[in-house]
């Protein structure tokens, strides 16, 4: 009972220190589908711009990956917390939820059900909380691919594995370093991405999108 005790203490002392490293700027909490490839890619972006784990934590879904799972963990993290993961209950000001369409059933139902999340949750400042799904059609790697060809029709997640390796040979999912590598190019990224999301929707399978633009350009500018 001693030891359990001391754990406890430890956990909490943890927390505290985390807390106390807590950066002004907004505290976000992303929850992905993929439990390697998007939470390396969104780690590598806040360290390469020195965001505090205090303020950006991102974290796989663990409650399975349909979108609606991912939503409902995204949730259920920020209203409960996780104790071992030295994550508060309520302790974020915004929300972000990130999948797939592939061939989800799921999909428009996790699209409404963050929508009537947003301003809906309130935080531990008893602030209301954004709370965004960012989603991607077909597939995150659209998003990567758009770094080097502008997308503008339908396309297949395998096509876009497939021509995303043309361009960086030995792409695989889960592989580390790939902000690194598209880095260069992101503006471009981003300019393509928008002028998607002027066209489309993600309620416009499957007409290519991705509202990965959007929590990329939140993070890169989070402490101008």
């Amino acid at each position: 009972m001693g030891r359990d005790n001391q754990a406890k203490h430890r956990q909490l002392r943890r927390k505290a220190a985390k807390e106390a490293r807590r950066a002004s700027y907004a505290r976000i909490l992303i929850v992905t589908e993929g439990s390697k490839t998007e939470p390396l890619y969104l780690e590598e972006i806040r360290a390469a711009h020195q965001l505090h784990s205090a303020n950006v934590e991102v974290q796989p879904g663990q409650l399975g990956t349909a979108p609606i799972q991912v939503v409902r963990y995204a949730q259920q993290l920020f209203e409960e917390g996780d104790l071992y993961k030295g994550i508060r209950p309520k302790s974020f000001d915004q929300v972000y939820a990130v999948f797939d369409r592939d061939d989800h059933d799921s999909y428009f139902n996790a699209l409404n059900v963050a929508k009537s999340l947003n301003d809906w949750l309130r935080n531990d400042d008893r602030q209301p909380v954004s709370f965004k799904a960012i989603a991607s059609i077909p597939s995150f790697e659209l998003w990567l691919l758009l770094h080097y060809e502008d997308i503008q029709a339908p396309i297949h997640r395998d096509q876009v594995m497939a021509r995303l390796k043309q361009h960086i040979p030995g792409y695989e999912k889960g592989a580390g370093g790939t902000f690194a590598t598209t880095r260069d190019r992101l503006e471009t990224a981003k300019l393509r991405a928008q002028a998607l999301a002027a066209k489309f929707s993600a309620y416009e399978a499957p007409e290519p999108y991705t509202a990965l633009h959007e929590l990329v350009t939140l993070l890169t500018t989070l402490r101008d």
